[in-house]
């Protein structure tokens, strides 16, 4: 799967670095989307070589090498880009390249024979792997904060830097080190200190401080009135970026060894969904504050929207934990007295 992947986003890079018209372009688009499902399986392989205690220190490492590639992309691509606007998508199609002959000449399968599971064309489909998904014992209503929370993030991928032009009038060189500055929060806190953390706390009540610490995150984005302030707000936003690894290990530890990869390829279709909701939702809101002046509150609208789908998230997740909480009370009760 992941050489197929690596295949098909090599194969979109050199068509989109050799398009002469925009039909092209979507085109390409709509096949790499078909091909991508890397992530998903990146996370299942890391799933099945990992004991369920240590996926969420996993994760974090996963997710702050993502946070590396969204360090160095944009200014390796501003580079190169300065060069040809062709080159960055050669070079990454390389990259791509070079991904794929790692994968096949050094990468091992993740599961022995024994431990897979044959494929079912019939349950080959979204619907179908939602609702697997939703069913599995622990997860029930976290497939909502999982939905919600990843709305809510795209919402801000899709929004940022149009929200900083209108908001403070940043350039692309301003918006470029404040890519940079978020990306760099999810290294150290992903692939430094998450281990700490975890040490301190549950991965269910990391989970519930990193959601409340990112709603806030988003409502102090959508306030701030000078450009400085946002970079308060993302450096202050520490146990923000360790949701979303200690949520994925909770659903990950609720699989099975052999249905690794159906879970967190039901994740990644649901993160998908919310990816094509996201700017829907956004750019409409930014639409109706764009003509107000620079620094104006009401330009944060998107991230008050934000803000709002978090605590609601939130507030569904510690909802969830409390009932799967007396659900185990009331076992150890029953055990007690049998």
């Amino acid at each position: 799967m992941l050489l197929l992947g690596f295949s098909g986003l090599a194969i979109s890079f050199f068509v989109t670095g050799l398009a002469t018209a925009l039909w092209m372009l979507l085109v390409v688009r709509l096949f790499s989307g078909a091909m991508q499902s890397n992530i998903a399986v990146a996370n299942a392989y890391v799933a099945d070589i990992t004991a369920p205690a240590d996926r969420a220190k996993a994760f974090g490492k996963l997710g702050a090498m993502l946070g590396m590639g969204f360090i160095l992309g944009p200014v390796l691509g501003g580079l190169l880009g300065g060069i040809s606007l062709h080159l960055p998508f050669f070079v990454a199609g390389t990259l791509a390249i070079v991904n794929w002959l790692y994968g096949y000449f050094v990468l091992p399968e993740s599961l022995p024979l024994e431990r897979r599971r044959p494929f079912v064309l019939r349950e080959a489909n979204p619907i179908n792997s939602l609702r697997g998904l939703s069913e599995l014992k622990g997860v029930g209503s976290l497939v909502l904060v999982v939905a919600l929370s990843a709305l809510a993030q795209f919402m801000t991928h899709t929004s940022w830097v149009l929200y900083t032009t209108f908001k403070f009038g940043w350039g692309p060189t301003q918006n470029g080190w404040s890519l940079f500055a978020i990306g760099l929060m999810s290294v150290l806190v992903q692939g430094v200190l998450l281990s700490r953390l975890l040490r301190r706390f549950s991965p269910q009540r990391l989970a519930i401080m990193g959601l409340i610490s990112s709603s806030l995150a988003f409502m102090s984005w959508g306030l701030v009135t000078e450009g400085w302030m946002l970079y308060v707000a993302i450096f202050a936003n520490v146990l923000g970026f360790a949701a979303a690894p200690a949520m994925q290990s909770l659903i990950s530890n609720a699989a099975d060894a052999t249905t690794q990869g159906r879970t967190a390829g039901a994740v990644g279709s649901l993160n998908s969904m919310m990816a094509v909701l996201a700017p829907v939702i956004g750019a409409p809101l930014l639409a109706t504050v764009s003509h107000l002046p620079h620094g104006d509150w009401r330009i944060g609208a998107p991230f008050y929207f934000c803000a709002l789908l978090q605590a609601g998230s939130t507030l569904i997740a510690i909802r969830h934990f409390r009932r799967e909480r007396r659900k185990r009370q009331a076992l150890a009760a029953a055990g007690s007295i049998a």
